[in-house]
């Protein structure tokens, strides 16, 4: 069989989260240090702690009882809240339903999936050892006759491990418990590979869990068992004589290698084959090992990765370091290598087992996860307690050498690869092929500000997750804060308490999350459903030279929006709307002049709000309704469908073309209101807008203005000239409308798809409003009743008002309304 090409994705499934908890490592972080330094993780104890822990005298006494055990930190705490428990659920429930479900929940979490907003379906195979907490409930008398023995078999049994989970996390794929004894995490492993390869789900999570118990004690060693007589595990020394039992918990995500690359997932590593079978009968006894059953499930691996043995430069061996295993082990590898290469001592091998124990039902994914972070960091941990090979084993005239120094993993001329075995006591083999991921793509550039998003169900979570953040942050350099950013968007579940950073770099994130400086930290409360949001679009007078140009040149959405307007407008203005947006020479009092110009400035503002607008659509920011002021109000109309973009484009230019060809004229804001106001105004002054209770804007001829304005100063009156050229909105405009009429009545309008508030009546624009060219055509004289359409908007309702457009007039406008005084 010839070498698949390295970067094939057929049949090949990535691993992109990982979650585990092992002895002497709380996370997978902690596991590598201790795999990388060499530590054994295995707990000695005194017959004092022993004592304490309700082991019988006669036991201590006992030559035969070793004072050892690896132990699994905090086994006993859950966070029974968090996953929707009260606390007599929790109580009932074996600790390792509870394990397990926290750690799918983290894998999830490190592989950036959501299971709730997650499109697709969600497999879960797992298993756990066997169950001994349940003797303890079923001897509590009370607690049986208050909750019931199906509650106790529900939450204890090995039946509901997988089903519980997938309840309590929403997963809605295959989800099968696994029980194939010592061999049951990696069975699981190969089972959702097939899973995703039948595609009957889109992510599968695969792992195993074992917590024989949280108490210090040891073990009664057996002559010929498969204990250790001393606590040590000195797989294929010579003098192994057996492992020990530990407890753990290793959970891995799955996805297809090619959908994985083209979502740009994080890639842990790839599995490149998988195959599992049974000893049979051919054998010792039930539970000997086959050195026929080995061989063939290695070799079947191979064949299904379509690799040859010289590419595998590393075993990760089941390793029981049992007299009888460990040889039959080896010999087993050594035939499957052997019937495609002659090769020697070119492939390292060692086991997990020698660090943490004998897991169980988690030791399959315990070695699988060892070999996924040495490829990731490219570097082969010692096999510890190696001192003289096992006498039946002749490493010499083999492929294999015990690896026994932490080593570089060198590449040899294909990607690093790697073989994990688990077997199972009565004959279940499992074989895995797994080699480093393949090379990132490109990342997206760097966005100039980001937002990182955080929340948890209470405030010392999410203080905790602030400094776990700050801290991968500094470990991290090579970080590309703006991916960080996007994973924290929408790569994990939404709660309560909330927090928000807003941040320039990497440097600049970690400095905010330890100061929480409060000018650039927002911390608060939210609930879980969608915010109603209302999108408000500015009008003239906001415009400015190179407005948005950071967006239009990181963005692609903006850029091509804004594009396919400018592109729009050139047969109707003449000329590149983009010349004028980012003139060449950049910001000049010049180009300032250039854009003021309304028949440039209206179409400007547009283009801009509506490529912006476009862009949050696509980010998911879908409005409940919309708002404009004067010009914006045709932003709102298009995006709600009463024109088309052509159509839009054509009338936003000729109304610039038209208002710009009216008489000179002048406007005045005024800190009046509607009522103050008119009595102030003669026959040729207009209200041009009301835009909040006691903010008016009058608009008419120059000399007019003037005259009102030293009126108004007189009495100590706040006022304001406005930088225009025309009087809009006045009566002044009025030439325009004849001709802007005939205009509209050329083109299809169309009744409003999502509604949007009317400038004239500061009502919810009604169909024939929408569709009448003399409400548009009015539009242009008539008052921008802003205050009262915003009045309307926030009308029972705790909508999020959004102001798409440059500059924050009209987010200081909307403060300024009663309902939103006081947020």
């Amino acid at each position: 069989m010839t070498e698949r090409e390295s970067n094939n994705a057929e049949g090949a499934i990535a691993v992109i989260g990982m979650s585990g908890r092992f002895p002497g490592a709380r996370n997978l972080k902690e596991f590598w240090r201790n795999l990388r330094d060499g530590i054994e993780s295995v707990s000695f104890f005194t017959d004092e702690e022993l004592g304490a822990s309700g082991v019988h005298p006669d036991l201590l006494a006992n030559p035969n009882y070793v004072k050892a055990r690896p132990m699994l930190a905090d086994a006993d705490l859950f966070d029974a809240h968090f996953f929707g428990f009260n606390p007599r659920e929790a109580e009932i429930l074996d600790p390792q339903h509870r394990l397990f479900m926290e750690c799918v929940w983290e894998a999830l979490e490190d592989s950036g999936y959501d299971s709730e907003t997650y499109e697709g379906l969600i497999g879960l195979y797992a298993g756990m050892h066997t169950n001994s907490y349940i003797f303890n409930l079923f001897s509590n008398p009370d607690l049986l006759s208050s909750v019931g023995a199906l509650q106790v078999v529900l939450g204890n049994d090995k039946d509901y491990l997988v089903t519980r989970t997938s309840y309590k996390l929403n997963l809605k794929g295959p989800c099968v418990t696994v029980q194939t004894a010592c061999s049951t995490s990696l069975v699981a492993v190969h089972q959702s590979v097939q899973s995703l390869l039948d595609y009957q789900c889109d992510l599968a999570i695969a792992g195993g869990v074992s917590a024989s118990g949280i108490n210090k004690a040891g073990y009664l060693y057996q002559e010929g068992g498969i204990n250790s007589p001393d606590g040590h595990c000195r797989t294929f020394d010579a003098r192994a004589q057996g492992t020990l039992g530990g407890s753990g918990v290793g959970v891995v995500v799955l996805k297809r290698l090619a959908e994985a690359v083209a979502d740009g997932d994080n890639i842990h590593a790839v599995i490149r084959g998988s195959a599992i079978n049974n000893d049979g009968a051919f054998k010792a006894g039930f539970t000997a090992p086959s050195v026929e059953g080995q061989a063939e499930v290695i070799a079947m691996a191979q064949a299904v990765a379509g690799v040859s043995p010289e590419s595998i430069s590393y075993v990760e061996a089941h390793g029981t370091a049992t007299p009888l295993g460990d040889p039959i082990e080896v010999a087993a590898l050594t035939r499957a290598f052997r019937a495609r290469t002659r090769e020697k001592g070119f492939c390292a091998i060692g086991s997990v087992k020698t660090n943490i124990g004998h897991l169980d039902a988690a030791a399959g994914v315990a070695g699988l996860i060892k070999t996924i972070l040495s490829l990731k960091n490219r570097m082969l941990p010692p096999s510890l307690h190696f001192e003289r090979p096992n006498p039946v084993i002749d490493f010499e005239k083999g492929p294999f050498y015990v690896n026994t120094g932490l080593a570089e993993w060198k590449a040899n001329g294909t990607p690093r690869r790697a073989g994990v075995s688990s077997f199972g006591m009565g004959g279940t083999n499992a074989h895995v092929i797994v080699e480093e991921a393949p090379a990132p793509g490109p990342s997206s550039e760097p966005h100039a500000w980001n937002l990182l998003v955080l929340s948890a169900r209470t405030d010392s979570a999410l203080d905790t997750a602030t400094e776990n953040l700050a801290s991968h942050l500094k470990e991290n350099p090579d970080l590309n804060l703006s991916d960080v950013a996007f994973t924290l968007q929408v790569g994990r579940r939404v709660f309560e308490k909330r927090r928000t950073v807003i941040c320039r770099d990497r440097e600049d994130a970690v400095a905010a999350l330890e100061s929480l400086d409060t000018k650039r930290v927002f911390t608060g409360k939210g609930d879980s459903s969608e915010p109603s949001v209302v999108f408000m679009f500015p009008g003239q007078g906001t415009q400015r030279v190179n407005m948005a140009l950071d967006l239009y040149r990181a963005e692609p959405v903006f850029r091509q929006e804004l594009d396919l307007c400018a592109d729009g407008f050139l047969p109707h203005l003449g000329l590149d709307l983009r010349d004028a947006l980012y003139p060449p020479g950049g910001v000049s009092e010049r180009a300032g002049r250039e854009l003021e110009q309304t028949f440039l400035t209206q179409p400007a503002l547009f283009a801009t709000e509506y490529a912006l607008a476009r862009l949050w659509m696509r980010w998911g920011l879908q409005p409940r309704a919309m708002i404009g002021h004067s010009i914006g109000e045709y932003v709102a109309a298009c995006l709600a469908g009463t024109f088309s973009l052509d159509a839009a484009l054509m009338l936003v230019a000729e109304r610039g073309r038209l208002m710009q060809t009216m008489p000179p004229g002048a406007m005045l804001a005024v800190s009046l209101s509607e009522q103050d106001v008119k009595p102030l105004l003669g026959e040729r002054l207009s209200i041009a807008a009301i835009n909040a209770p006691s903010v008016c804007v009058v608009s008419g001829p120059e000399e007019e203005i003037e005259e009102l304005t030293a009126e108004l100063e007189g009495k100590g009156q706040v006022c304001r000239r406005l930088k225009t050229s025309h009087a809009f909105h006045s009566q002044m405009m009025k030439p325009a409308t004849e001709p802007f009429a005939g205009l509209l009545k050329g083109i299809a309008l169309n009744p409003p798809a999502i509604p949007f508030v009317s400038n004239v009546t500061g009502a919810w624009i009604t169909p024939e409003q929408a569709t009448s060219p003399e409400y548009w055509a009015g539009h242009m004289i008539q008052t921008v009743r802003f205050d009262q359409g915003l009045r309307e908007l926030l009308a029972g309702t705790a909508a999020v008002l959004l102001e798409v457009g440059p500059g924050r007039t009209l987010s200081a406008l909307a403060r300024q309304q009663p309902a939103r005084r006081q947020e």
